[in-house]
């Protein structure tokens, strides 16, 4: 609405607010009938109470209308004693001798108030500029005046705001400034999409996306942040384009899309394209900046009838979406409804499973000896000596891995050194411990001290993002330090299982330019976030950095796994990253760039959630590299058990991330060839050399078959004999490398790594190859159950990383 701003007085410069001691103006003759009209309206002052607030009580008392007063503050109080018909409040912003009660803040307190949602509001400014007065008008505000004004232009105004109501927003067929329409015209405009023939409608998709902070917004800021969220989330559908067709919004803030004549595969690639959108970016919500996590549920039209329906139904899948934070839209599946099936047998797959799971090492048997050996005598007996083909072939693989990890050790020494100064300030920075808090009681405060003797020279904060079925009395010790020190924060993830739920919660969370991620255990080095930036800060979006075993002491497994590490973190990885050209991980002692992890998230359903990640984040063309100076120390599994199931998920998560990473990499024009044969061996090669080397069995069952006896077979063909000790040498070289470049305090354990020399050449590897050839089989039979082991203190601790 126009505001005018023209001094209308004929009296002082401040006749509104002056005393008001002279006549009322004399008002025609032909006006005399509506004099009713304009008296009677019961109006609220809100305002300081003063000379001024006085002032304009008597005034709006002169013209006729009905007065009583609040404070700023009290407004909601003073209306549940009795309603009134308009609100005059005063801007007392810069008013000398007043208390500094901006005009903004009390608007947003009558609008906040249900019963002044519609209520009209006429704002009285002391010499308001322009730009001011439009940010009032912006804010809510129906009409400015300034306080020289004359008491009858006031009265006016005033009548006229109650002769013509202004309609809320919600009660428009679209919002006029965003274009959103309300939740009974989007339902209207759904049903009309539904009623129209099915051969007409050509697929189509509705979708609701809520986000996960809104809570936490509301209690904050008050219920007026559900629609500026709507418009935020709107604003983004609007810039991608043609993606949407309809946009609405619910009295919950939740944006309502609908998208006709689009299929399902097209919605859902918009859907997550707008997720990752949103979670990349930085919003003004109530005057904050904010990240927001947006949780979105859909379904295709076909097959509804019901608006209201579909839109639960959207609704269910937006809670289920919630859950896990991770920006993929769900769709929505009847049992998200919660339906009982009591009365519903379970599927065959689910009763053989255990069974099948039971028996998978004889099933390795039978698919990786038996049924090969069969294959190679049938394929004899046609003719075709497929075995001895086989066997040159299993030799070519194994003198191929060999040759890759003496290549990966070689690169090693040459790996790509950590630039000596930042290339920008210190900025602000976060770190984020992922917990379940049952799982780590006996060491998270330990970790969490540690966490706050680290030295970076800019804000840290520590965020303790955690999960726990109970309250614990740990709890009580964390937030005895937390109230110590205030950069401790903790972040309890309620309904969370998984780390990557506690994560993703928490990078909306965290204030700092970058974030490192660590599980429980793991106690930084002090300089790490100082040394993070180096890279951070010159062109790179991750940095991984070497996760150090400090209880190698504690058992011979222990001790084994300790320089297994520095066979993975300081050869390996740096080895591979330079011949390769990418780095890949990022989940514990890792180090992304905010806004990255933001847009990437990591996803509870996969086993091994970082290098999923890592390689989403590759594929938008992140650069990621990896220092084996960057140093975090961490537990080990102690026992053989823990040492399996550790290495079972990590080896099943492999699986996962290759199926479903491998291909999408080779085709992408993101990748170099350099780094399309690194994704092949890394996501290919390691899938299939387990079984490669099981081949060997059935290849040597095979030739004896046909020899006529194992006693009549040649054993000292050079090749082979050649063949076999490159391949044994791998292992010792490995060993050799991680030795010369270990960190110092594991260097002087000459006698761990000699034992690992010895058990990783002759037992080791097979038991990780058996490992692996397990994990597909769980994987194949749909096994995903996260077995968790029990932490302990460092001296006896069993860890899971």
């Amino acid at each position: 609405m126009l505001t005018s701003h023209h001094n209308n007085s004929k009296g002082s410069p401040t006749a509104l607010l002056d005393d008001v001691t002279r006549p009322a103006p004399t008002v025609p003759a032909a006006h005399d009938d509506s004099a009713d009209s304009r008296s009677g309206g019961h109006v609220l002052v809100v305002g300081a109470p003063g000379p001024r607030r006085e002032r304009l009580t008597r005034t709006l008392r002169s013209t006729g209308h009905e007065v009583s007063q609040a404070p700023p503050g009290e407004v909601e109080r003073r209306m549940g004693q009795a309603q009134p018909d308009a609100i005059v409040a005063l801007d007392e912003s810069g008013v000398h001798g007043a208390r500094d009660v901006r005009g903004l803040d009390v608007i947003r307190e009558v609008r906040t108030v249900p019963a002044g949602r519609a209520l009209p509001l006429l704002m009285v400014t002391a010499g308001q500029e322009p730009a001011g007065v439009a940010d009032m008008l912006h804010h809510g505000a129906d009409d400015c005046i300034p306080e020289a004004s004359d008491p009858v232009e006031l009265s006016a105004r005033i009548e006229a705001k109650l002769r013509r109501v202004p309609v809320p927003v919600e009660n428009l067929l679209r919002d006029p400034r965003t274009g959103l329409y309300s939740p009974p015209h989007f339902l209207d405009e759904l049903d009309r999409e539904l009623q129209r023939p099915q051969a007409a409608r050509h697929g189509g998709v509705l979708a609701v996306v809520a986000v996960a902070e809104m809570a936490a917004l509301e209690a904050r800021l008050g219920q007026r942040v559900r629609r500026e969220v709507a418009e935020r989330l709107a604003g983004v559908a609007e810039r991608l384009g043609s993606f949407c067709d309809r946009l609405g919004w619910d009295e919950d803030g939740r944006l309502l899309m609908l998208l006709p004549g689009v299929d399902e595969e097209t919605a859902r690639r918009g859907l997550e394209k707008f997720a990752a959108t949103v979670a990349g970016t930085k919003f003004i919500v109530a005057d904050e900046n904010v990240r927001l996590t947006p949780a979105i549920g859909w379904l295709p039209l076909a097959g509804c009838a019901d608006g209201d329906r579909a839109t639960g139904q959207a609704r269910d899948a937006v809670q289920e979406a919630l859950r896990h934070r991770d920006l993929r839209p769900v769709r929505y599946a009847p049992w998200m409804r919660g339906t009982p099936h009591r009365h519903r047998r379970p599927p065959l797959r689910a009763l053989i499973r255990p069974a099948l799971s039971a028996l998978s090492p004889l099933l390795v048997l039978l698919l990786g000896v038996a049924v090969p050996f069969v294959l190679y005598q049938q394929a004899y007996r046609l003719g075709f000596d497929l075995g001895s083909g086989m066997y040159w072939v299993v030799v070519a693989g194994l003198v191929l891995s060999a040759l890759l990890i003496v290549l990966e050790c070689l690169f090693s020494l040459d790996a790509v050194a950590r630039p000596e100064t930042p290339g920008a300030p210190y900025p602000p920075a976060s770190a984020v411990i992922a917990a379940y808090l049952p799982n780590e009681a006996a060491t998270i405060v330990e970790t969490v001290e540690s966490f706050l003797r680290l030295d970076y020279p800019a804000e840290l904060e520590i965020v303790l993002a955690y999960n726990t079925p109970h309250p614990l009395p740990v709890e009580d010790t964390l937030r005895r330090i937390a109230a110590r020190d205030p950069r401790l924060v903790l972040l309890p993830v309620a309904g969370s299982t998984s780390k990557a739920q506690n994560v993703n919660a928490a990078v909306t969370r965290v204030r700092g330019e970058f974030v490192g991620i660590f599980d429980a255990d793991h106690h930084p080095a002090p300089s790490s976030f100082r040394d993070a930036w180096h890279w951070l800060s010159n062109g790179h979006d991750v940095v991984q950095g070497h996760c150090v075993i400090r209880n190698g002491d504690s058992s011979r497994v222990a001790k084994l796994v300790a320089v297994e590490f520095e066979a993975i973190y300081a050869v390996s990885h740096p080895g591979r990253t330079r011949l390769y050209g990418f780095g890949v991980f990022g989940g514990s002692n890792g180090f992304w760039r905010t806004d990255l992890l933001a847009r990437t998230r990591m996803h509870g359903s996969m086993l091994t959630e970082d290098i999923d990640s890592t390689l989403r984040a590759l594929g938008e063309g992140a650069r990621f590299a990896v220092d084996r100076t960057l140093i975090s120390r961490e537990l080990a599994p102690t026992t053989l058990k823990a040492l399996w199931n550790q290495r079972s998920r990590w080896a099943q998560g492999w699986l996962q991330v290759s199926l479903k990473h491998l291909w999408r990499g080779l085709r992408s024009p993101v990748f170099t060839a350099r780094q399309k044969l690194g994704l092949f061996v890394l996501l290919g090669w390691r899938e299939v050399q387990p079984w490669l080397t099981l081949q060997i069995l059935p290849i040597l069952l095979y030739s004896a078959w046909k020899a006529g006896g194992l006693q009549r077979l040649d054993w000292a063909v050079p090749v082979c004999v050649l063949a076999m000790l490159f391949t044994m040498a791998a292992g010792p070289v490995q060993a050799l490398f991680a030795w010369r470049l270990a960190v110092p305090e594991l260097r002087g354990r000459g006698p761990w790594f000699w034992s690992y020399l010895f058990v990783s050449t002759f037992f080791y590897s097979h038991f990780k190859n058996m490992v692996a050839r397990q994990a597909h089989l769980k994987e194949a039979l749909g096994d995903r159950q996260w077995r968790v082991t029990p932490r302990a203190a460092a001296a006896k601790a069993v860890a899971r990383r």
